[in-house]
């Protein structure tokens, strides 16, 4: 309770920072009507004892403050309405931003190939409005709570015995909560399941996926698994529903007959002549209205307890972003320039949730300056070592030196800054063109000049000529613009990658996968003679990753790895003469396939 407490506080900060004058009007609104229900039941009682005895003036004035108490409660029951989806919206707008900054502020990728964060994570990024509609929740509950703690003292006034209403008061609430926790744990069991239909939702019904489906004829399947999920994780749902209902109906029949035995004493009490008619009146007039205002307390303390699951989601994530920015100790600066080079030192690493060593014990050193390339087959760690060096997992053993230096003690965001890379599985970013290239070196994003270079660099000069727009195309089908093939997708990925100038490391993880040959064989020519030119700049070691054997014979230095581990390195010719070796034979394989391919 006392981390909701401080965060209900947190964005009450927020509102009032947002919208001083809604916030301070909610407040005030709130105070006016619990005072006006209270000034009703307290006027009518004088209107009825001031009749009783024929004092008309006080008769009136009781009269009149009934008529005011109950236009202030009647008119600002909407303005409360008003002010809460006002100040929920306001909250709100701050809470989405933060939690994207958040997640994307988080150095690493493990947490987004761990299932139990996709799930935090997307709770809280789809249910922020809930997290903002909290608090106000439980302004109107304390609101609601205040109106019943003054019911209950005029009902005190008119017997003791009353007040015993207050514990049948509590029983709705309690059992209301215990309802409400057995759907919240549900809902935290099924949400893998529920992002499994979701995610078979969208399969079945995306553009870019429905070609395979239609073709295989697996849109009935897909249907049948989307369906079954579905089915799984609403017959939990509902059945948590049912459960929170039963727990539900109890509390309000506890209620109920405590209810019934306080008419019931207060029609003997004036059988007896105990208490005035307006006493009378009075505690008829509350106590009728007192099952709404029990009501109103159950139904706003349940539409906080309903948030919870968005809120502890927030919590965690919150928590989890925290404790990894505890975890970053580098803040040492990236080198002008590589003098020595980059080393890996028994390097191994195995991704979350897997059993097998992506990376094992990966001893090489590459001096600065040198072009080197990664062979493998497909899952022998290739893509792993890049993203490593790029910082994306810290190792599990061993570690990266850049000049002698732990890379796991450089600024992160100063090392990325001095890489420049395009990735096998590249963004797509719908956005213009020249965006989509410029985000590739921030500070220059509108520098046509740069740009207009790097879709040279990237041999996609013609491709933008053919563009309706040119530079200034949007792209993306989602947002009405063009769409593109998987090949144009990564000329952008990799023009995106030759922005900056000045990198120490640039790395091309397979930058040309979707590519036909004559122009897999124009870009890594270019690409290159742009490595060499790095090197002299500022000693860059550039890292090519290829299935294709043929673009990779001119690396200064080529590693093979196998299941992980590092089994050859060496120049095309040292590992070529190697009798038996590795990569003669995937070498000779591959030149064999090309050779019988040909005309």
């Amino acid at each position: 309770m006392r981390r909701y407490l401080a965060l209900w506080a947190e964005m009450l900060r927020i509102a009032w920072r947002r919208a001083p004058a809604p916030t301070a009007a909610m407040i005030g609104v709130c105070a006016l009507t619990i005072a006006a229900a209270a000034g009703i039941a307290l006027s009518l009682r004088a209107l009825i004892d001031a009749s009783a005895h024929g004092t008309l003036g006080t008769a009136v004035a009781a009269a009149c403050g009934v008529a005011i108490c109950y236009g202030v409660s009647v008119t600002f029951q909407q303005t409360i309405w008003d002010l809460f989806q006002l100040l929920t919206d306001e909250t709100g707008l701050e809470l989405r931003p933060r939690i994207q900054g958040w997640i994307a502020g988080i150095e690493g990728l493990d947490h987004l190939e761990r299932t139990d964060f996709l799930d935090k994570s997307e709770a809280a990024r789809n249910s922020s409005w809930q997290i903002s509609m909290s608090l106000w929740h439980m302004v109107m509950a304390a609101r609601s709570g205040l109106q019943l703690g003054v019911t209950l003292l005029i009902l005190g006034a008119v017997s003791p015995w009353l007040l015993v209403l207050l514990l049948f008061a509590a029983f709705p609430l309690w059992f209301d909560h215990r309802g409400k926790q057995a759907v919240v744990d549900t809902e935290t069991a099924t949400a893998e399941v529920f992002r499994l239909q979701r995610h078979l939702f969208q399969l079945g019904t995306r553009a870019d996926s429905g070609k395979d489906i239609r073709v295989a004829a697996a849109d009935e399947e897909i249907a049948r698994r989307q369906a079954a999920a579905w089915d799984e994780a609403a017959h939990l749902r509902y059945r948590a529903r049912v459960r929170a209902a039963v727990w539900k109906f109890g509390g309000w029949a506890v209620f109920a007959c405590g209810f019934v035995g306080a008419l019931a004493l207060v029609a003997y009490r004036a059988a007896h002549g105990q208490g005035t008619a307006g006493d009378v009146v009075m505690a008829v007039t509350v106590a009728s209205g007192l099952r709404q205002t029990v009501q109103q307390v159950v139904g706003r303390t349940a539409s906080t307890l309903g948030t919870r699951t968005a809120i502890e989601s927030y919590l965690w994530l919150r928590d989890y972003a925290a404790a990894e920015a505890a975890r970053t100790v580098g803040g040492a600066p990236a080198p002008a320039r590589l003098d020595v080079g980059i080393a890996f030192e028994h390097l191994s690493y195995r991704y979350p949730g897997t059993d097998r060593l992506a990376l094992d014990d990966v001893s090489v050193r590459i001096p600065a300056g040198t072009v080197v390339a990664i062979v493998g087959e497909y899952g022998s760690g290739k893509t792993t070592l890049v993203k490593l060096l790029a910082k994306f997992h810290p190792p599990d053993k061993g570690r990266i030196t850049v000049d002698g230096a732990d890379l796991a003690d450089l600024d992160t965001a100063d090392w990325r800054s001095r890489v420049s890379a395009a990735f096998q599985d590249f963004g797509r970013l719908e956005t213009t063109f020249a965006e989509g290239v410029g985000l590739g070196d921030l500070p220059h994003l509108t520098d046509r000049e740069r740009i207009t270079r790097a879709v040279r660099d990237a041999d996609a000069t013609t491709f933008v000529e053919r563009l309706p727009q040119g530079m200034d195309t949007q792209l993306g089908r989602e947002l009405g613009g063009v769409d593109l093939s998987e090949g144009q997708w990564q000329r952008v990925a990799l023009a995106r990658a030759v922005m900056r100038d000045d990198p120490l490391l640039f790395v091309l993880d397979e930058p040309t996968a979707s590519l036909d040959a004559p122009s897999e064989h124009a870009i890594f020519k270019r690409q290159m003679q742009r490595a060499r030119q790095l090197a002299q700049h500022t000693g860059a070691i550039t890292v090519i990753v290829s299935h294709r054997f043929s673009t990779v014979t001119g690396a200064d230095l080529i590693l093979v790895l196998d299941r992980g581990r590092l089994v050859e390195s060496g120049t095309h010719a040292e590992l070529s003469a190697l009798d038996g070796g590795r990569y003669a034979d995937l070498y000779g394989i591959q030149a064999a396939a090309y050779s019988e391919a040909s005309p």
